[in-house]
């Protein structure tokens, strides 16, 4: 058994989720409260009393890590030659849209969605093209007469899919996905698939990488992977990018290169390698607690507060609140101390949610829902 209860003082470790005033509960960035899994920490310490902290190369055993992790763990067949490290997901996500676009382009992204595709298309001169998803009040799915629309547009160049979906907790099915890989090759569109929540799922539940579907996905497509959501360990800066169409795997390798972030530091192979080689028991362990978190949090909240909804989702340690209007977090911040990501920022359809993350202790989530609650029932009519 792991520790995920009795967990570490984050305020005095420079966190940013933690750097806030006293009595403000943050249960908003995602990153987890826990720990990172003993064999992760005992390979960084081995690394450290190395005591030599030179340039490092890439080493093999970090490809074969990926490799086998992800042909045990998800049934996709990767090869050495597709594997290219790099310090970030969404450092790939912003080297792609600087190699693989043209400033004014747009670039097609399914909202709500992660608030940072924003900051890599904008920042580069692009445009973001806001195709939403469909939402029935229980759970999204993709509009595909939009989706077509969209990507037929000239201006498209790329589309960033997020797979899992963040904020919302989908996981596609293997013939939503297939779909998108046969609109992407009709109309040339590359899709970029963030799938850096695709471990972090309900137990017995599995993730569809998108580059295991067809053909045409791998044709088009770019994977992003990490450890470090699903390990708790994005502090270290540790990646990688694969496709295995060879014209993109070089564009993204000159792309990582020459924006300077395809080298690790001392302590990112060590790491990954650490997680996938000896990491599944805990990190099994930790979605279990995790899920459990979210049947708690469902059912609290349906029992108590009946004027929000929380998504039911099977991937992410996150929870996406249907609230019953919008610009609710300032709010909710400043009357209780509970600080969540305002739905806004991820987009069109966002406007009206609170996403909560659930990757602490359950006493951090009881309090958390405690002060929710509070607020609901001193606010009838919020």
């Amino acid at each position: 058994m792991y520790e995920f209860e009795n967990l570490p003082d984050r305020r005095k470790s420079a966190s940013s989720k933690w750097m806030v005033p006293e009595g403000v509960l943050p249960m908003w960035v995602a990153d987890m409260d826990f720990p990172a899994a003993p064999q992760i920490i005992r390979a960084i310490r081995e690394r450290l009393d190395h005591g030599v902290f030179g340039y490092d190369e890439v080493p093999d055993e970090w490809y074969d890590a990926y490799i086998n992790w992800w042909d045990k763990r998800h049934g996709l067949k990767l090869n050495k030659e597709g594997l290219i490290f790099c310090t970030g997901v969404i450092p790939a996500v912003s080297s792609a849209v600087r190699k693989l676009t043209t400033p004014g382009e747009k670039i097609l992204i399914q909202t709500p969605v992660y608030n940072i595709f924003f900051n890599s298309t904008v920042n580069n001169g692009c445009t973001a093209l806001q195709s939403p998803l469909c939402f029935d009040g229980e759970a999204y799915s993709m509009d595909f007469d939009r989706l077509e629309r969209d990507m037929s547009d000239p201006q498209v160049s790329l589309m960033i899919l997020c797979n899992p979906q963040n904020p919302g907790g989908r996981i596609w099915k293997k013939e939503e996905l297939a779909e998108v890989g046969r609109l992407a090759k009709k109309y040339s569109v590359i899709v970029f698939s963030d799938e850096i929540h695709c471990d972090i799922v309900r137990p017995g539940t599995e993730y569809v990488p998108f580059l295991s579907v067809s053909d045409e996905c791998r044709e088009v497509g770019i994977a992003a992977m990490a450890p470090t959501k699903a390990f708790n360990i994005a502090g270290l800066h540790t990646a990688a990018v694969y496709s295995e169409n060879k014209t993109l795997r070089h564009k993204m390798w000159r792309a990582l290169n020459t924006d300077e972030v395809a080298e690790p530091n001392s302590f990112a192979c060590v790491a990954a390698i650490a997680a996938f080689n000896e990491g599944a028991d805990w990190l099994d362990e930790m979605c279990a607690y995790v899920f459990e978190n979210r049947r708690i949090a469902e059912e609290y909240i349906a029992a108590n507060i009946p004027q929000i909804k929380a998504v039911h989702s099977d991937a992410t340690y996150l929870l996406w609140l249907k609230m019953p209007r919008s610009g609710l977090q300032g709010d909710l911040k400043d009357k209780t101390g509970l600080y969540l990501s305002d739905g806004a920022v991820y987009g069109a359809g966002g406007e009206e949610f609170l996403r909560m993350n659930l990757g602490c202790s359950r006493q951090t989530l009881k309090d958390g829902l405690k002060r929710l609650s509070e607020y609901f029932n001193a606010n009838k009519k919020a």
